[in-house]
């Protein structure tokens, strides 16, 4: 069974956003990393970089394909995590932890709202 932490949101298309104050910390999901088996390379957005919800802003590659990741959310990029791109597979071990990958000043919070809660994501991974 996969893992899926209860203090998150979560996408249809599997990143999660954990949200403190006005600003969300942005990763893929267990599951997604799961799929995507060993990744070797990740494309963060820039430092700044105006993002509306669900646009894709980051890409990650694997041995097997390379996805586009959407944002959960609009707002601003505050910060990246540098980590990610110098050691991929630190998604592939820790996907809600040290394998994040940016953070965003929400625009409108809102559009947290719209996102799955932990039970809701855990039905759609399990079909």
């Amino acid at each position: 069974m996969t893992n899926v932490p209860s203090d998150l949101r979560y996408a249809k298309s599997h990143e999660w956003i954990r949200v403190v104050g006005d600003i969300a910390t942005v990763g893929i999901t267990d599951h997604a990393q799961h799929e995507l088996t060993d990744i070797v390379f990740i494309e963060l957005p820039q430092i700044a970089r105006e993002i509306k919800a669900g646009e894709p802003c980051a890409v990650v590659e694997s041995v097997k394909t390379a996805s586009d990741i959407y944002s959960p959310v609009g707002g601003q990029v505050v910060e990246i995590n540098p980590a990610v791109t110098n050691n991929p597979e630190l998604t592939n071990k820790d996907p809600y932890g040290l394998g994040w990958f940016y953070k965003i000043k929400l625009s409108n919070p809102k559009e947290v709202d719209n996102l799955l809660d932990a039970s809701s994501y855990t039905q759609q991974i399990q079909g």
